[in-house]
């Protein structure tokens, strides 16, 4: 059977598969939903932004934690995303191998989760509470403190020295925290002082 194919029955049935083309990936086919459906939802999408510091190196690269829960609602907040925050001046959003693993750190059973004690002649470790904690420390330090004062050095001058005894800030501090601890450790007459990060 002979067809005959004219110019204008070629571009009207070209239009027509176009057109129908057209209609079908702008979401009317079927197609469309069973793309839409493949599509991962984002993971971000309704968590809390929070911004923290790296709590490894003296860099102090800044970092963004992602946590989903409501906690106005009691919901138990968990940190299900962490990332270099590329608004911070120190690394521009990038991170190590270390703290690119930050994540792994949070859920790892071996983490330091609560202060812990080994008493004398003990071989374990046995978890006590922060108020026990902080007033251990604190009566240590002022043992240590009126035993090895030092008022006065060998010309009879004024030092106010305590030598025995040192102290390390955190990574993950501020300036001003970092300013505030300097303050404290100095008036007490310590001597060695450090702050991990110079943030």
């Amino acid at each position: 059977m002979n067809m005959e194919l004219s110019r204008r029955h070629f571009l009207v049935g070209a239009g027509a598969g176009l057109a129908s083309t057209t209609i079908g990936a702008l979401g009317f086919g079927g197609v469309e939903a069973a793309y839409a459906a493949a599509i991962r939802p984002f993971k971000l999408v309704g968590t809390t932004e929070t911004r923290n510091t790296c709590t490894y190196c003296a860099v102090g690269c800044g970092i963004i934690m992602y946590s989903k829960g409501n906690l106005a609602k009691g919901d138990k907040a968990d940190i299900v995303h962490i990332e270099g925050d590329v608004d911070h001046p120190t690394n521009r959003g990038t991170l190590c191998p270390k703290g690119a693993a930050l994540l792994d750190i949070v859920y790892a059973e071996t983490r330091l989760k609560y202060p812990m004690v080994r008493k004398p002649g003990s071989g374990k470790f046995e978890r006590v509470s922060w108020d026990y904690a902080l007033d251990r420390i604190a009566r240590l330090m002022k043992d240590d403190r009126d035993k090895n004062f030092i008022a006065k050095n060998a010309d009879g001058t004024t030092v106010n020295r305590w030598l025995s005894t040192g102290f390390l800030a955190a990574s993950a501090t501020t300036n001003e925290t970092a300013w505030a601890t300097y303050k404290i450790v100095r008036s007490a007459g310590m001597l060695v002082f450090d702050n991990q990060a110079r943030v």
